[in-house]
């Protein structure tokens, strides 16, 4: 039988599984690898400037397009960057592939240079990980975990020492793709457990329904039950382009970023129905509510609040099978209260999001409202965390096509700009637009290289205020004077012309509109610097009285501090918010 060399049958295999292109940072320890992809020309390589962007980058392209991705890092210190971005990439739950590459094999175990243990390092954050230490065992290992990471929806992790790579085999691939990747099953739970189901949600008043991104694919399914049950749609952050959109329903988010129409929904019902989201916060569920929760994954099920029927199946399924189920008898009241409710936060959040010309105070809701109105309807938006995950959920509108993506779970800075790298290299003709913090970009800033060297048409909008603006309102809100928070930013948008991006600063709001819409016209990467209010406030919809007196306590520090022309600032942006909430 013909010897094949494993870097070559590696290819081949990822060539099966679909892969187009890999992300990461070459070195010495993948060469085997990368002179295979050189040879063969079949998947692309693309050169980012750190480890960790490449992680996410490949878990942006996952996530979009469904199929697995893949990067890769040199041993040693070259994979040890990847582990944040697959974290991220882990609990996100998108397929990818990770190649962490290893020592000679003749010299682990002898503190050899650049020796790290990547089964241990990546255990914790992949459904599968193991180091592949002989050549016959390549083609099993790689097959399983490529499986692995598309049926689990994770991240797999293949070690393997660079002499590995160049040994030869007589090890077959899996002859044909659909035998690498068997089709995936749908779930639908038993007839008993809808039949409990329905019966719960028959016997009860007023229903709401929570949904996540679960939700993906079931839009229409959603909507006929929302209608059927007469209940207003909570939408969690990861749901929120999946569910918002052409929705009667839908009454807006909630959480610590949400609407107060949301929280004010969940907390009145008498039952609340959890579809696909496995939403964190434990103070924004209702006490007093039966609860059922429809999920896919079982580990899911009661693990944020107290649940009195929980059904594991894929929730558009599921619904398909509930709803010849349910009585058509409702009484529509609560969902009409629920609906003006939504309408009078939505107006409340819309007028924060306007500016005067001339005042030199542009307001970061004006800027995502008309990066929204702006931007094509195919669009990707990638936004980092922190305040500007906080403008894009609420003011990024969704139609059905735009995506939305974002570090929603592991909560990561710096995932925008590297994610939208991998969208632009997954979809070369789609609009993709970065919502950046100048904190989050600052991080991670050497991928406006990678950006510029390959040619991305990425739109970089950056909210420019000054400050980790988030960890400072935290900071208020606990009744300390912000401290370490401040950024001494350059101006973004000259550093990008240097570099070869095309750079647009605005510092008043009568030029957002113009600077916007100049960005994402232009041809080629282009960055909005955005001169942003630094005192902005995002306000919860739920405000506790821990958070009011501690708001009151910094106030009262700062003016004593020395500090009190801040707090005079602080009034004079957020006077529209003061007004709407009080």
């Amino acid at each position: 039988m013909p010897k094949t060399l494993i870097a070559d049958l590696f290819v081949e295999t990822l060539e099966l599984a679909g892969v187009e292109r890999i992300y990461g940072v070459v070195g010495d320890s993948l060469n085997g690898l990368t002179e295979a992809l050189r040879r063969r020309g079949t998947i692309e390589w693309v050169h980012v400037r750190n480890e960790e962007a490449a992680a996410f980058a490949a878990g942006a392209e996952a996530q979009l397009t469904g199929k697995l991705a893949v990067c890769a890092g040199s041993c040693g210190p070259g994979n040890l960057h990847l582990i944040n971005g697959l974290y991220d990439c882990n609990r996100t739950r998108v397929p990818v592939l990770a190649i962490a590459a290893q020592i000679p094999s003749a010299e682990i175990g002898s503190n050899y240079f650049q020796e790290t243990r990547p089964e241990a390092l990546f255990r914790e954050c992949s459904v599968y990980c193991e180091t592949i230490s002989d050549a016959d065992q390549m083609p099993r290992t790689l097959d399983t975990a490529i499986r692995a990471a598309v049926g689990h929806r994770g991240v797999a992790v293949v070690a393997m020492p660079g002499d590995v790579a160049l040994r030869t085999t007589t090890g077959l691939i899996a002859r044909s793709r659909t035998a690498l990747l068997p089709e995936a099953a749908t779930i639908i739970p038993d007839q008993g457990s809808l039949a409990r189901l329905a019966a719960l949600l028959n016997d009860t008043g007023k229903v709401t329904i929570l949904a996540g991104r679960g939700c993906r694919g079931a839009h229409a399914q959603l909507v006929a039950l929302a209608g059927v049950l007469q209940a207003p749609v909570v939408h969690a952050l990861g749901g929120k382009e999946f569910v918002e959109y052409d929705n009667p329903y839908d009454v807006g988010m909630t959480g610590l970023i949400g609407f107060s129409s949301g929280y004010d929904a969940m907390m009145e019902c008498d039952t609340l129905l959890m579809l696909g989201t496995d939403f964190p916060y434990r103070q924004f569920y209702p006490e007093k509510a039966k609860v059922a929760q429809i999920d896919l994954r079982p580990e899911n099920l009661g693990r944020r609040t107290a649940i009195d029927l929980g059904l594991v199946g894929d929730v558009g399924a599921t619904i398909d099978h509930v709803l010849p189920l349910l009585t058509r008898e409702r009484d529509g009241a609560f969902l009409r209260d629920a609906r003006e409710d939504y309408a009078k936060s939505r107006k409340g959040l819309d007028e924060l999001a306007t500016g005067t010309p001339g005042s030199g105070v542009i307001h970061p809701q004006h800027v995502a409202r008309v990066v929204s109105e702006l931007a094509s309807d195919d669009a990707v938006f990638a936004c980092d965390v922190g305040t500007p995950t906080v403008w894009a959920a609420r003011y990024l509108e969704m139609n059905g096509r735009r995506r939305l993506i974002g570090s929603f779970n592991h909560g990561s800075m710096a995932n925008a700009l590297p994610q939208a790298i991998g969208a632009q290299a997954a979809y070369p003709g789609r609009q993709i637009v970065s919502l950046s913090g100048d904190g989050g970009l600052a991080m991670l800033m050497g991928e406006l290289l990678t950006v510029r060297q390959l040619g991305l048409p990425v739109k970089i909008i950056v909210f420019n205020n000054g400050t980790l603006g988030f960890v400072e309102m935290e900071m208020k809100a606990a009744g300390m004077i912000e401290t370490g928070v401040a950024l001494d930013n350059p101006d973004f948008a000259a550093m990008a012309r240097a570099i070869g991006l095309h750079g647009v600063r605005v510092t008043d709001p009568g030029e957002v509109e113009a600077g916007v819409r100049e960005v994402l016209a232009h041809p080629g990467p282009a960055l909005l610097d955005a001169v942003t209010a630094r005192t902005e406030l995002s306000m919860p919809p739920k405000i506790t009285l821990e958070q009011m007196k501690g708001f009151t306590l910094y106030m009262a520090k700062a003016v004593m501090s020395g500090r009190g022309d801040s707090i005079v600032e602080l009034g004079k942006t957020n006077a529209g918010l003061f007004k709407t909430l009080f």
